[in-house]
């Protein structure tokens, strides 16, 4: 049964690449799709040091690619996060939130109030060179609405939202969660469908590999309904921490993003069981093994 049911999920993503894929004579000739590449990024809050540049200096070290910022308060710090990135390898990721209300809130001053701050956060996020900001529409306890009336609202503000990003050259980051934290928006292909809805370069998605443990049947089916759209990856555990801390295996979900030829980064969002200075390298390494094995 186990063995049946793994089949029809591989059959299931094969044919969704491959209806992805235009056979046309023209789409012949196109060049191939890039080779999937793994820039490995970490929240900053997860990494120890006194300052940013002690930071900076130990993602360095254990040999992570990006770092990704909270957006809240984020515009006063541009200046100085500028001067301490100048000159290294790291790049900036994702913004993560930090914004004020909810999209799909029952209050129009909360919708409102998000409206106007994630544009802000958007603007610094262009200029910072971010991935994208991450939203979330509303977490549960953010909304009294129901599916129908939250996905109106939410249809309605995410163009004004994606025509904004386009003009500052952002976008931004659907984040499904689990069940637990939000009735609305759970999987990857409900974001998927909403970006393939609205059609716009500033509306896109991202995948939290902790939710998805939770809500999809499937990593690599998961990231390959929403390929198009897919510019940020979350990593945790199944208990929330370190990737390699428990039995959480990610090579299912890294073959997906190496089919889909994936361009942006996986970052950690996650809890650390012991000391930082040793567990963090150590989950790098976890991660560039199960990337090499998928």
């Amino acid at each position: 049964m186990q063995l049946e049911r793994r089949q029809i999920l591989m059959g299931a993503a094969t044919a969704a690449i491959s209806a992805c894929v235009d056979t046309s004579s023209s789409a012949q000739s196109a060049p191939a799709p890039k080779s999937a590449v793994q820039n490995i990024s970490s929240q900053e809050g997860i990494i120890p040091g006194k300052d940013l540049k002690e930071k900076l200096d130990n993602l360095e070290k254990w040999g992570f690619d990006g770092i990704e910022f909270w957006g809240g308060g984020l515009r006063e710090r541009v200046s100085a996060i500028k001067a301490e990135m100048k000159g290294r390898p790291l790049r900036m990721s994702a913004t993560c939130a930090g914004f004020e209300g909810a999209l799909m809130s029952d209050q129009q001053s909360e919708r409102d109030k998000a409206l106007r701050t994630i544009k802000d956060i958007m603007e610094v996020a262009a200029d910072l060179g971010s991935t994208g900001m991450i939203i979330v529409p509303a977490f549960s306890a953010q909304t009294k609405l129901n599916h129908i009336e939250g996905r109106k609202i939410l249809m309605d503000l995410l163009p004004l939202v994606g025509e904004h990003g386009v003009k500052v050259g952002s976008r931004v980051l659907l984040e499904p969660l689990n069940r637990g934290e939000a009735w609305f928006l759970r999987q990857v292909a409900d974001a998927g469908a909403i970006c393939r809805e609205i059609n716009s370069p500033g509306v896109c998605l991202m995948g939290d590999m902790y939710h998805m443990y939770i809500e999809e049947p499937s990593d690599m089916g998961a990231f390959i309904s929403g390929a198009a759209w897919l510019h940020h990856v979350h990593l945790a555990s199944i208990k929330r921490n370190l990737p390699g801390q428990d039995a959480r295996d990610f090579r299912n979900g890294f073959k997906g993003l190496k089919m889909m030829g994936y361009q942006d980064f996986m970052s950690l969002e996650c809890g650390v069981i012991g000391d930082r200075m040793v567990e963090i390298p150590k989950a790098v390494k976890f991660l560039r093994q199960q990337w090499a094995e998928a």
